[in-house]
């Protein structure tokens, strides 16, 4: 899958080991760079793994159309499908075999 992000900055922290480490230390910054492969590895978002430890996720109210992945509790990374609107079955509910390239807006404890 095509990862984008939100900023520069944000893809300079996360693509890098040793600003990631600094940011959120060791632990944090190995989980990270790991979901990010994972995102990487997928070819779409149904691809993504629902189930732990990566266990992606759907976000309700005011982050509705917004994703997270599992990280470190209570932390989350924090992405959007990268069009607009997102494609639809005809169910009407999101075709994640349909999005191919993400967002990543950050990593958040949005609890």
């Amino acid at each position: 899958m095509d990862i984008k992000f939100k900023s520069r900055k944000l893809a300079k922290v996360l693509n890098s080991g040793y600003l990631l480490g600094k940011q959120y230390g060791k632990e944090m910054r190995e989980i990270i760079e790991n979901r990010l492969m994972v995102l990487k590895a997928a070819s779409c978002l149904g691809e993504v793994p629902k189930v732990k430890p990566e266990r992606m996720h759907a976000l309700s109210g005011k982050r509705k159309g917004q994703y997270a992945v599992d990280s470190r509790q209570p932390h989350r990374l924090i992405f959007e499908p990268g069009i607009k609107p997102s494609p639809r079955k005809p169910d009407g509910t999101i075709d994640l075999t349909q999005i191919r390239e993400i967002i990543i807006l950050g990593v958040e404890d949005y609890h």
